[in-house]
This record gives C-alpha cells, structure tokens and sequence, in this order.
C-alpha cells in the first residue's frame, strides 16, 4: 500500500511534467518521526491520556505533518503551480498513506495482545 502511495505521488508529477507535488513526500517522511523518537517506534501513545510534555509534543508534531500533508497540495494548487487533477492525485495518495499508517497501527495494537 506504500509503494502505491509513493506511485500516485510520482504520478501526479509526472503526468503533468511538474514536480512541485513532490513537497508532500516531505512530510511522508515527517509523519511517522514522532513515533520512532518519542514513541519509541510504537504508535500506542496516540491512545494515550498522559500529559507528558514529550508526549503532548509528539502527538502535536504527528498531527501538524499530518493537516501539512493535506495543505501542501491546496496551497499550491491555490499559487496555481499545480493543476487540479494532481492535486486529487495527491489527495488519493495521502489516503491510501494513511490506510497504510492505520493498518500498521493496528497490527502493533495485535502484537501488543
């Protein structure tokens, strides 16, 4: 499902002959790095209600890369850099990303049981 992510994301450079889309892929890497520091490559901390000040940092970072992701393709659309059906590429990608993040959160909460 990554792999299909990072195709669409390509092809909605390609495609158009513009590779401003690819300031998205930034923040694919961007999204997971709060859990691979603080928490300590598990995504169990999201769940939690602890006031952690890195905690709270952490979950405020992944929620931040995470509304970039969705704003960088309106942004540029909106400069007019990129045409509209990339954009919609973009967005496709970014949800597949996100099932794909999803799926992995789930199989951790499984190894967990």
């Amino acid at each position: 499902m990554f792999s299909a992510s990072i195709l669409l994301q390509i092809l909605a450079c390609a495609l158009y002959n513009n590779w401003w889309p690819m300031l998205s892929a930034l923040m694919y890497v961007v999204v997971p790095m709060p859990c691979l520091f603080f928490g300590g490559g598990s995504t169990q901390f999201l769940l939690t209600r602890e006031s952690d000040g890195w905690i709270n940092a952490a979950k405020f970072l992944t929620g931040a890369s995470t509304v970039g992701s969705i704003a960088i393709p309106i942004i540029l659309r909106h400069a007019h850099m990129i045409e509209t059906p990339a954009m919609w590429i973009e967005f496709f990608s970014f949800f597949i990303f996100i099932c794909t993040v999803m799926c992995f959160h789930r199989a951790s909460l499984e190894d967990a049981w």
